[in-house]
């Protein structure tokens, strides 16, 4: 399953690699793409995940998740 979420605040490679490093580490996630210039994140993972559990963790990486 694969589904993209709007993240903002991020603005280079580093911030890209701290949302892939938090969102990851959610069970069942298997990949995590961002795209800095859009603000695109999109998540491969096993099952749905729970937006709340995704917005926390983009939240430790210090950026926002977009509703």
């Amino acid at each position: 399953m694969e589904t993209t979420y709007q993240v903002t605040g991020m603005t280079c490679g580093h911030c890209a690699r701290s949302v892939q490093t938090e969102v990851g580490a959610l069970p069942g996630v298997s990949e995590v793409r961002v795209d800095v210039a859009s603000g695109a994140v999109t998540v491969s993972s096993a099952q749905p995940l729970d937006e709340a559990a995704v917005r926390t963790a983009v939240d430790e990486a210090g950026y926002t998740l977009v509703s």
